[in-house]
């Protein structure tokens, strides 16, 4: 035997490169997409069709299922989509995974494109430095898909020589004469490949080489990619780990749904597979039959694995269609809902970052929007105070004061995320958002502050038995009333997936903010002249008023990062108007 261990080393440098064209090509294509992979993902919520055409779309970009299902998980956990709306991107990964397959058989077999791709990457190479971000992006999409197909030749050349190697051929051989058993030992195997690669689109070079190179044949070839399609589930199920329920479901349901169709397929493989090698001779004559061991034939195979793959897929899906709603209520039986937590916990960014930097963003955003949420339940929170009996006021306090700790964890832990995404190769735009971002927390989270802190002097308030005049109430309540329709507002342009901030209306209402605060401290002062209330309550009122008017200069902040613009001041803005 002359293969070496040297030569083991070069086929896993082979695997790296490869992989590492594919993650290349793939973030590549991802930044290409931008803001369209968002609106791909946005389908997830509408007709389970509609859902199998964007887990399709998605995997079509990312270039991996693995990718997509995991996407599916986080987006599950997070809310953005429910269990059963997850069903139908999931179906769609799977077909959508077949597109590599047919891109590596059809540029990596069937045509020399070892000069392309390097020709490719030589074209690209200068845009790199080229200041338009797009063409970066473009360029490093192109090199990466060039890297992909240097690697895959160098692992067609790293891969043992039969003729060099009968030992190794005759020990792989000798698990092929099993029948059925053997079907289901290599469909482990492809799934063991998977798990190793962490790629179903590696493992599945790695079959289409051992394919081509002889050391299997046809029907053992469709049994590795029945297991890789078992082994891309297991990805999917490990990041669901830390998720919900519903983030659980979808990955079980991914693996429920594979596991259905590998199994159906294993008692049909064999007239299966004589139907595929029918239509590969109708179609490619002069090559015989995929059953053969010329070395035509096994380039035929390639194709004929991708077809396999490809109606395999489609094929499970329109046949289970009809039962998904059977298997989803299987997976909620065999997963119950035991949440009980009731502690503290993102939603949208639990699950770690996402495949691209434009989608961690957009999480860290849905993640802000429930952050401006929970300070709107604050302000409720606090009005409360004035108006509710003393045990209503009780429990109005101990919320704002576990809102505010709330609060502080949020701040600090979606910090932690933008920091994340920082360390990747981002776009300026991307900066300029996650530094949006960074001064949105900020600014909310003092916002949570300052209501804290006005709750401790109502609380004091309370203790030293101050009254405030009904007169002086029923102006903080008017107060309080501005302050919600700038938090309301601000929660709208939240909302706005095109960027577009109300920055007219919110000069309106921090220019209200500011004449109400000018009319309160009038009303203050002449109420200390005439008696009306001790100094005391004076010094009171007064902190309402300079702390609400304060948490109306932090909305308005958020109101400016949301735009990305940076007014130059309060009262230029209103000479303006």
């Amino acid at each position: 035997m002359s293969y070496t261990f040297f030569d083991f080393l070069q086929l896993i440098g082979s695997l790296g490169i490869f992989i590492f064209g594919m993650k290349i090509f793939s973030d590549g294509l991802q930044k290409v997409a931008g803001s369209k992979l968002r609106s791909i993902l946005k389908g997830m919520t509408t007709s389970r069709f509609r859902g199998i055409l964007t887990g399709f779309g998605a995997t079509t970009i990312t270039q991996s299922s693995t990718t997509t299902t995991v996407m599916v998980v986080s987006f599950v956990n997070a809310g953005l989509i429910t269990f059963i709306e997850s069903t139908g991107v999931i179906m769609g990964a799977n077909i959508g995974t077949t597109v590599t397959a047919w891109m590596v058989s059809i540029f990596g077999f069937q045509m020399q494109i070892t000069p392309v791709a390097v020709s490719l990457i030589g074209l690209f190479f200068p845009f790199l430095f080229f200041g338009r971000e797009k063409l970066r992006n473009l360029a490093e999409a192109m090199i990466g898909f060039g890297i992909l197909f240097i690697g895959l030749e160098f692992i067609k050349d790293a891969v043992p020589n039969i003729q060099e190697n009968p030992e190794m051929f005759a020990a792989l051989d000798s698990f092929t004469g099993f029948g059925f058993a053997s079907m289901l030992l290599f469909v482990f195997v492809g799934t063991l490949l998977t798990l190793l690669t962490q790629s179903s689109s590696a493992a599945t070079a790695i079959t289409l080489v051992m394919l081509f190179q002889g050391w299997i044949d046809f029907p053992i070839a469709a049994a590795m990619i029945l297991g890789e399609n078992i082994g891309t589930t297991v990805t999917a199920n490990i990041a669901a780990i830390i998720g919900n329920v519903h983030a659980k479901r979808a990955a079980r349901f991914h693996l429920i749904f594979n596991l259905v169709g590998v199994t159906w397929m294993l008692f049909l493989i064999n007239p299966f597979l004589i139907g595929i090698d029918n239509i590969m001779q109708y179609f490619v004559p002069d090559v015989g039959s995929m059953f053969d061991a010329t070395p035509e034939a096994r380039a035929a195979a390639t194709l004929g694995i991708s077809l396999f793959h490809t109606t395999f897929n489609v094929l499970n899906v329109l046949l289970l269609f009809a039962f998904v709603p059977a298997i989803i209520r299987f997976v909620e039986r065999i997963q119950k809902d035991k949440d009980t937590d009731t502690a503290f916990r993102l939603q949208y960014i639990s699950g770690g970052l996402m495949s691209s930097a434009e989608l961690s963003i957009a999480q860290a955003h849905k993640e802000i929007e429930l952050f401006g949420k929970l300070i709107e339940k604050m302000h409720y929170s606090f009005s409360g105070l004035f108006f509710k009996k003393q045990k209503k006021q009780e429990k109005f306090l101990k919320k704002i004061e576990k809102r505010e700790q709330i609060t502080d964890n949020i701040e600090l832990e979606i910090s932690e995320y933008l920091t994340q995404i920082s360390s990747s190769n981002l776009s300026q735009v991307a900066t300029r958002k996650i530094r949006s971002m960074h001064s949105i927390i900020n600014d909310l989270e003092r916002v949570g502050d300052l209501y804290y802190q006005m709750s401790k002097t109502f609380e004091d308030m309370m203790e030293l038995e101050v009254a405030l005049p009904k007169e002086a109430v029923l102006e903080v309540s008017s107060y309080l009333d501005v302050i919600l329709k700038a938090i309301k507002l601000m929660r709208d342009n939240m909302r706005e997936s095109n960027g577009a901030t109300d920055l007219a209306k919110a000069i309106e209402l921090e220019n209200e903010i500011n004449a109400t605060r000018d009319q309160m401290k009038e009303a203050h002062y002449r109420r200390l002249e005439q008696g009306v209330y001790t100094s005391q309550a004076g010094v009171i009122f007064l902190d309402y008023i300079t702390r609400l008017e304060k948490i109306g200069d932090h909305i308005f902040n958020v109101q400016e990062a949301l735009a990305g613009k940076k007014l130059k001041t309060h009262s230029e803005m209103l000479v303006g108007r």
